[in-house]
């Protein structure tokens, strides 16, 4: 359980990965998505995601570099946990009379390997 907490427990990480199972995005095309993350901690947990071999940052551009995030591989391989954790949070709104926003579309069930 710690080297799983320690590859996706951070605060940001299992809505990155959500994220870009979404398909791949720049930076500024993640700090857009809504979420209230900060450059500064979205650039860590990206670094973080990176050394742990589950992004990968691609320079697509000459100085100032372009670059895209994408998950690798091997980052494709947590995608059950995090739609589990997505559908539990789902039923966790309706038993709790939150908001739900169950769809299909918001799955990442479809980029599972």
């Amino acid at each position: 359980m710690a080297a799983a907490f320690t590859a996706i427990g951070g605060k940001w990480k299992l809505t990155l990965l959500y994220w870009l199972a979404h398909g791949e995005s720049h930076f500024a095309g993640l700090r857009r998505r809504g979420a209230p993350i900060t450059p500064k901690v979205l650039a860590e947990q990206l670094r973080e995601l990176e050394a742990d071999g589950l992004v990968e940052r691609v320079v697509t551009g000459p100085v100032p570099a372009r670059v895209i995030y994408r998950l690798t591989p091997y980052g494709a391989t947590v995608l059950p946990v995090v739609e589990g954790v997505r559908v539990w949070g789902e039923a966790h709104l309706q038993r709790t009379d939150g908001q739900s926003v169950s769809d299909t579309a918001m799955s990442c069930a479809s980029s599972i390997v």
